[in-house]
């Protein structure tokens, strides 16, 4: 069951103009709407790089925080704002992450977040949301979209209300300014420009 259920309702098409469905509220998820505070110590945020031209390389970001407005009468009200320490870094090789902290990658020392802040959001399915906003990395600021599955809701042992979303996104670190890299002997470099960003979030309804 979604955030919104969709009424069986069609607005008319005037010119280039597609034809628009109103959304109703689901009386069940009302109760949903309100702010959030993204529970660290349950989410991650997460990327995949190929390397080497053979296998991927994961990692994660430990230390983030942020926070979520969800508005159940109008998605496209909805917002979130993320912060993430770049230092916090974790591939599971300790040199690795010594590296992508670095002036060649991150340059944590001298930029030590990265930021995500939503600008629209949008329903695309019955439990599925894309949500656009700005991705600031090296204070090089660009738009980036992010697929969501609302993963449910519930009220856990110590009585907060949680929401719980999935996510994922693909972007060019380029686009960036990540641009390190070093060529293979066979051909192809070392790291890929695509990466893979992936995103599981509980959020904590405030009261």
């Amino acid at each position: 069951m979604g955030l919104f259920t969709r009424r069986n309702q069609t607005a008319s098409v005037q010119g280039s103009h597609a034809a628009v469905a109103t959304l109703e509220v689901d009386p069940a998820l009302a109760a949903l709407t309100g702010d959030y505070v993204i529970d660290a110590g349950h989410s991650s945020i997460g990327f995949t790089v190929r390397h080497a031209m053979v296998t991927n390389v994961r990692g994660s970001f430990a230390e983030h925080e942020g926070t979520l407005h969800l508005d159940g009468g109008d998605p496209s009200r909805s917002t979130a704002a993320i912060d993430v320490k770049i230092a916090s870094v974790n591939t599971g090789i300790a040199d690795r992450d010594a590296h992508l902290r670095s002036g060649d990658f991150f340059d944590a020392e001298a930029f030590p977040l990265m930021t995500f802040r939503s600008t629209g959001a949008a329903r695309l399915g019955s439990d599925t949301y894309r949500i656009t906003g700005e991705l600031t990395i090296k204070d090089v600021t660009r738009p980036l979209s992010i697929d969501l599955e609302f993963a449910g809701s519930a009220t856990d042992v110590y009585g907060n209300e949680r929401v719980g979303f999935e996510g994922s996104a693909e972007i060019l670190r380029s686009d960036w300014g990540l641009t390190w890299n070093a060529a293979l002997e066979a051909g192809g470099v070392m790291v890929s420009d695509k990466v893979k960003l992936s995103f599981d979030i509980s959020a904590i309804k405030q009261a």
